[in-house]
């Protein structure tokens, strides 16, 4: 059910060891607001600290993943966001991270934040109709939830750029190509067969699980913190463009921006 307030939610229900973490904004295109962004990392963390929770899925009610950012909310002059507390796991991971199995479920529109926050996951699986597309210097802005360094790590250096550069959509399939989708069913059966992945990893010894990921989180944190230590810049450099207030106002809007490079 759509929350009362019709501002959308994010709930957490409990299946024997699995956590499922379901994002309901399904009037907006399960577009996120600041106060979904903040439900979404209290049942994160509230996964993360649960000894008796082995495995959570990520899931969005309805026939889209996320449309992205509600932008007024997060960046207009009557922005909402506040920081979250540094304790919290971080739904980007770029602070800090789950180390627990976590399994991202997509289907239809699934843009910018909505692609970040499945590949701080470890499995996505997507329904044949998932559509992808990192738009954000089509608005004006800059991807900052680890598109940046994440489309490096699951594609490569030629396959990250083409994606960044065009901000255009790709398909599942393409995804799947791509390494950020490991597994594409049809509609309806997505959610399912991660709840059936979830059993099946459930059967492994979790603190076996947990020393794994956190092994390979081992790895590669020298480069990831090094990247996320750049965000700081890039916001300011693409905060305080022209261009910018341009794709803000073209969003709200509803038209194509016409950017200056300024």
């Amino acid at each position: 059910m759509q929350a009362d307030n019709q501002q959308g939610e994010v709930r957490m229900e409990i299946d024997g060891h699995v956590c499922i973490i379901t994002v309901d904004n399904v009037r907006k295109k399960n577009a996120y607001s600041p106060e979904m962004m903040e439900q979404l990392a209290r049942h994160l963390t509230a996964f993360e600290e649960n000894d008796d929770l082995w495995v959570g899925i990520l899931c969005s009610a309805g026939e889209h993943t996320t449309a992205g950012l509600d932008m007024p909310k997060f960046f207009g002059p009557n922005a909402t966001a506040k920081p979250r507390p540094e304790a919290w796991v971080d739904p980007f991971g770029l602070k800090r991270r789950c180390t627990k199995p976590l399994i991202a479920v997509v289907q239809g529109i699934t843009y910018t934040v909505g692609i970040e926050i499945m590949l701080a996951c470890d499995i996505v699986v997507a329904a044949d109709t998932a559509r992808f597309g990192q738009l954000e210097a089509k608005r004006g802005i800059a991807p900052l939830g680890g598109a940046h360094f994440r489309y490096l790590t699951r594609t490569g250096w030629g396959n990250a750029m083409y994606h960044l550069f065009l901000c255009e959509e790709f398909d599942a399939q393409r995804a799947r190509e791509l390494g950020f989708v490991q597994e594409v069913v049809p509609f309806g059966q997505h959610l399912d067969r991660a709840k059936n992945l979830a059993e099946r990893i459930c059967a492994c010894a979790p603190l076996g699980l947990r020393a794994t990921k956190q092994a390979a989180m081992q790895f590669i944190d020298a480069a990831e913190q090094a990247a996320v230590a750049c965000i700081p810049d890039i916001r300011a450099k693409v905060f305080a463009s022209d261009d910018f207030k341009e794709g803000i106002q073209s969003f709200v809007e509803r038209r194509a921006a016409v950017f200056t490079g300024r």
